[in-house]
């Protein structure tokens, strides 16, 4: 079983990066959390993993931190959430936010996150609860994202998955202060600030 990865970032997309170890490239499946926090393609890197074995493949998920891991592995726990759901859940927000919502109970939050209906973020609630509590206790504060309830937070994610810095995104996203437009004016007028 592969736990960790060192080596050089050889591509980097959305939904998956190689990683260029001692001349064998690894696939992995990062979350868009970690894919903002990656450095540009040559650099080194090294990634926690979890492997997961099937009958017909073997899957690398990757992650830089490791309350993201732990996460991961907690999301793995829930009757049906398969490691690609769990990935996508670590992407819908960012970690010390997801740990809030979790631990704090917010299925309403949690169903913001694409792929997540009502019952999966109830069965996330109940049955992560506990575990995101302890890990939100224990986890470095990163810093809070802008506006991390409604359009604001959705307009910087919007823009990290353009391939904005999630800083740079979040000042943009800060300067315009229209929290209650929609979603695309908010984020129109973000771009035309970083392009300005």
């Amino acid at each position: 079983m592969i736990a960790s990865l060192a080596g050089t970032l050889g591509e980097k997309s959305p939904e998956r990066l190689v990683l260029d170890v001692g001349g064998v490239g690894y696939a992995v499946q990062v979350s868009l959390q970690t894919f903002a926090d990656l450095p540009p393609a040559g650099a080194t890197v090294r990634l926690l993993v979890h492997t997961e074995v099937r009958e017909d493949a073997i899957e690398l998920f990757g992650f830089l931190r490791p309350e993201e891991r732990a996460l991961f592995h907690l999301l793995r726990k829930v009757k049906g959430l398969g490691p690609r759901t769990a990935l996508g859940v670590l992407s819908g927000m960012p970690l010390a936010a997801l740990l809030a919502a979790i631990g704090g109970g917010d299925g309403g939050r949690l169903q913001t996150i694409p792929g997540v209906g009502r019952k999966l973020a109830e069965r996330i609630v109940v049955e992560c609860r506990e575990g995101a509590a302890a890990l939100a206790a224990g986890a470095p504060r990163a810093e809070a994202p802008v506006g991390p309830d409604g359009v604001l937070g959705e307009a910087v994610s919007a823009l990290v998955n353009l391939g904005y810095k999630r800083a740079e995104a979040e000042r943009a996203v800060e300067r315009v202060k229209r929290p209650a437009a929609p979603l695309e004016d908010v984020v129109r007028a973000a771009l035309q600030g970083l392009a300005g």
